[in-house]
């Protein structure tokens, strides 16, 4: 799915261009890819241009939300398919992305961007076959990618999901000349993509799913020992799992995922919000 080209505005972005016109400015300055880079938009009095392409000024934007040009309007960057699934803005440029208000990734410390690059890190890529199960924005595939992996097989089940990475210039695009054909996206459900993957065919794992109340199977002792299988000996993994219900009930899940870990094959350790693993 290649990125769509167009405008991004957000509520700040929308009021500058507003207030440039309204000074008598010709032009405005400023970022319309969500931080990327920036660019000059030309100003007249009831359209502006950028890229050569002429839109009308918004109407008052709400805040946490992302717009892009449809073609008749500006349209928040959201989709309603048995949830609401809508890509959300931060201060550090690269978006975050929310199902049902419930948030994706980390952003109140860092750059969801910046915090896939650590972790990423954790399994040295270069030169390696990386498996990304989860893809979501695509933050670990892109961080693959800038770190020098040979080849990325990445999974996504929702197609919302998919859409939303159409229009985030902070996703990976699979297509693009920079990805060198590196990055193979699937639109598949890993837990079931995973058994057509050949035995130690992978040199590393990343593992980020969605929480264990919405998709249990992938903390499940069938799927890590499927992970166990296709990851060679020596190989790493890193598994997201942060820290829900420990304050509420007391749950452990790092450690509940580092014993089935160990089960499957694995020498497993906290890091960071997640466990990191080494196939014996």
């Amino acid at each position: 799915m290649s990125h769509r080209s167009g405008p991004l505005l957000t509520r700040p972005i929308a009021e500058a261009l507003l207030l440039a016109r309204d000074a008598g400015m010709d032009e405005w300055r400023g970022s319309l890819d969500l931080g990327i880079c920036d660019d000059d938009a030309l100003l007249k009095p009831e359209t502006w241009q950028w890229h050569g392409q002429r839109y009308p000024y918004p109407p008052k934007l709400k805040d946490r939300t992302i717009y892009h040009w449809d073609g008749e309007a500006f349209a928040p960057v959201a989709r309603f398919a048995g949830a609401l699934i809508k890509l959300v803005p931060t201060a550090w440029g690269a978006p975050t992305f929310e199902i049902d208000g419930i948030k994706m990734l980390p952003t109140s410390k860092t750059s969801p961007f910046e915090d896939a690059r650590r972790k990423v890190a954790l399994i040295e890529p270069r030169g390696k076959v990386v498996l990304d199960t989860c893809g979501g924005l695509g933050y670990f595939a892109a961080c693959c990618l800038e770190a020098g992996a040979a080849h990325i097989h990445s999974f996504e089940k929702n197609a919302e999901v998919l859409w939303l990475r159409t229009l985030n210039p902070w996703s990976p695009d699979p297509d693009a000349p920079a990805s060198g054909g590196r990055l193979q996206l699937s639109h598949a459900d890993i837990s079931e993509a995973i058994t057509q993957f050949d035995e130690a065919s992978v040199d590393a794992l990343l593992h980020d799913p969605p929480r264990f109340g919405i998709a249990g199977e992938l903390y499940s002792q069938a799927f890590y020992d499927q992970l166990a299988r296709v990851l060679r000996r020596g190989g790493r993994l890193f598994h997201y799992t942060g820290s829900p219900n420990k304050l509420t009930s007391g749950r452990d899940v790092p450690r509940e995922v580092a014993t089935r870990l160990a089960k499957a094959g694995f020498k497993a350790q906290p890091a960071m919000d997640g466990v990191l693993a080494t196939r014996r």
